[in-house]
């Protein structure tokens, strides 16, 4: 065989492994009984060492390297394709094997021992673990830098390719300059929200009921893709033809479950979007976290928060729990799915609220691999940065530094693309809204001529396009956070009563 053919069998391959880890990854977080655990873990340490094997064959090693410098018998897609797996590849050697397993089996067991912390509010007991994370991932920076990419800028770069500390703190900057000061001033506005709805008890089958009825609305393509329920909602997919969420329902909490299942849908209908001829390839999939959490954020925020959204679909909501609604406006239950609260917890957080939260993450981040921060020294800091951008000060390292997982699982330069993506968001829906008017289209309950928008200038591409160039070809200018702050202004001016 020749240096593609030994690729493409090679490729085949991967993906076969792939898919039966990605299934057995999705029966674990929905319904392995526990009993099983122990057995699939078995199955998994057999089939992750042979897919492991396949990826590091000698001869589609030399077939990769071959092809990057002999590109000119491929086709375009596969030239892309090619340069994406020899940008993994090289950086899968520039790290020593013993210590890529040790940091392997270190995080084993970070997860549950940053679990612990968190549950105790003890820090000290996660410290040492946390500073063996840091310590690789200081040793990865300088593995994987480059002429180019160097320091903090490499883990960036894992996540949101072309994004650098450059990028993110004009970004960060802005939201100081512009955002901050609106929110400090609009979370002091008195809201009234309805007790029936703060305090109400909202009983799961109504809930399971409701959030069917949003997979056609959204059209979510149930052919290709499920609903299920998990502890955290995700969405996990390996192909347009497989794409899957779960959402989780809390019932004491009916926004819980609407926005999760709506949020996940943003992320799989990008998978579902993407051309079907790359579900064979390493093409396959949104191209990065900040592009896909705009799409995530997008559904979620512009969509589901929208008075347009609720003209149409609160009835249908009141039908399915008349009892919890009897007596509740439309207009009163907008203001409470869109109430503003300064608060500690980012999974929690308001649309107002939330990149203030990503923003503190990424100020320790930054400070933590320029060398200007020592572990031990996160709480401090932590606090320090929460009273100057939200204006509070957490009473526990729980409701504080221990509240996210991210950092136990070396997930350093991840927090970023979440308000990157909220921020996306807003410049994609103001570009939309040139071509037709959203709200309109949503008041028609439209949504597919959303949907198809999007695939037209994003999901369709798969990882063909790099984000930076994506943004520019979908809204024709470069990123610009002053839509999102614009965005976020406006909305909350009109939804608090707020002088303009």
């Amino acid at each position: 065989m020749n240096h593609l053919e030994i690729y493409l069998a090679s490729r085949k391959q991967k993906l076969a492994y792939q898919y039966a880890l990605w299934l057995l990854s999705w029966d674990q977080e929905t319904e392995t009984p526990e009993g099983a655990m122990q057995y699939r873990s078995d199955q998994i340490e057999v089939l992750s060492t042979l897919a492991y094997e396949v990826e590091m064959d000698s001869k589609r090693i030399e077939a990769i390297d071959f092809l990057a410098t002999h590109p000119e018998s491929l086709t375009d897609d596969l030239k892309v394709e090619i340069k994406r797996v020899k940008k993994d590849l090289d950086q899968l050697r520039k790290i020593p094997k013993q210590e890529y397993i040790d940091f392997q089996v270190l995080l084993s067991s970070a997860g549950h021992i940053w679990s612990n912390a968190k549950k105790n509010n003890d820090f000290a007991s996660y410290l040492p673990t946390l500073e063996k994370v840091i310590t690789y991932q200081r040793k990865l920076v300088k593995y994987l830098a480059t002429d180019t990419v160097k320091g903090y800028d490499v883990l960036l770069d894992l996540y949101e390719p072309g994004m650098t500390v450059v990028d993110y703190d004009h970004f960060f900057n802005t939201l100081k300059t512009d955002l901050v000061p609106f929110v400090l001033k609009a979370s002091k506005v008195k809201q009234t929200l309805t007790r029936k709805l703060t305090k109400g008890h909202f009983p799961k089958a109504a809930q399971i009921a409701f959030n069917t009825y949003l997979l056609s609305v959204f059209k979510y393509d149930q052919s290709k893709g499920v609903l299920k329920q998990s502890a955290h909602p995700f969405t996990s997919g390996v192909a347009s033809v497989d794409t899957r969420i779960t959402t989780a329902y809390h019932e004491d909490d009916l926004r819980s479950a609407i926005f999760s299942t709506i949020h996940e849908m943003g992320h799989a209908i990008y998978e579902q979007q993407v051309k079907p001829e790359y579900d064979y390839t390493e093409l396959k999939g949104g191209v990065s976290m900040g592009i896909h959490e705009s799409q995530s954020r997008f559904y979620e925020n512009m969509i589901g928060r929208s008075d347009a959204f609720w003209d149409v679909h609160y009835e249908k909501l009141v039908e399915t729990s008349p009892k919890q609604f009897k007596g509740i406006t439309k207009d009163a239950f907008v203001k409470y799915i869109n109430q503003v609260k300064r608060d500690f917890i980012r999974v929690e957080a308001d649309e107002l609220t939330y990149s203030l939260h990503v923003m503190v993450r990424y100020e320790i981040e930054k400070q933590l691999f320029n060398g200007k921060l020592k572990a031990k020294d996160l709480p401090k800091v932590w606090n320090r940065l929460y009273r100057q951008y939200l204006g509070l000060t957490p009473k526990t390292d729980t409701k504080g530094v221990l509240q996210d997982i991210h950092w136990a699982f070396g997930s350093f330069g991840y927090f970023p693309t979440y308000a990157l993506g909220s921020a996306i968001s807003a410049q994609i829906y103001h570009r939309m809204n040139q071509d037709f008017h959203i709200e309109s289209v949503v008041r028609e309950n439209n949504i597919q001529r959303i949907n198809q928008w999007l695939k037209e200038h994003i999901h369709q591409y798969g990882k063909t396009i790099e984000p930076k160039d994506l943004i520019i070809q979908s809204t024709q200018e470069p990123f610009n956070p002053q839509y999102y702050v614009t965005y976020l202004k406006e909305k909350y001016t009109k939804i608090l009563g707020m002088e303009a």
